[in-house]
């Protein structure tokens, strides 16, 4: 019988540490992944729940509510969302459109915007803004 020399033995063990490396490599790329595509739908979570805040905020104060706005105003918090209604002006200006339009000038608007912001993310490290400027028409007095 001849002495045997040990190297299928070898290459066997240097094929499976080959094929653990491998495999180690695809866990971490598919933990990694895994975060991104949490991230990315945290962000558009976070997206979502702005506009509604934005669209709660404009249905909720429309007419007398953004008419009689003097100062900045903070609409509240709701779904994790912040909002604020900053006029733009304190007086009136000419409406950018109306479908009311006549010479006689009656109607003017008065213009505010309205920011929310949502925190996402780990510890709240990611911001996102969503901002509309309102245009409130309003009856002049002449």
């Amino acid at each position: 019988m001849k002495k045997q020399k040990g190297i299928v033995l070898f290459f066997s063990l240097i094929v499976l540490v080959i094929m653990t490396v491998i495999g180690v490599a695809l866990a971490v790329n598919s933990t990694q992944s895994m975060r991104m595509a949490g991230a990315g739908s945290e962000r558009v979570e976070a997206m979502a729940s702005a506009h509604g805040a934005l669209d709660s905020v404009i249905s909720t104060n429309q007419g007398v509510g953004l008419a009689n706005l003097t100062g900045e105003f903070n609409a509240g918090t709701m779904l994790g969302v912040t909002s604020t209604i900053t006029p733009l002006q304190l007086d009136d200006v000419s409406c950018q459109r109306s479908a009311n339009a006549n010479s006689s000038n009656l109607v003017s608007c008065r213009r505010s915007e309205i920011s929310s912001v949502s925190s996402f993310g780990r510890n709240d490290m990611g911001r996102l803004t969503v901002i509309a400027g309102v245009e409130q028409e309003v009856l002049t007095g002449s």
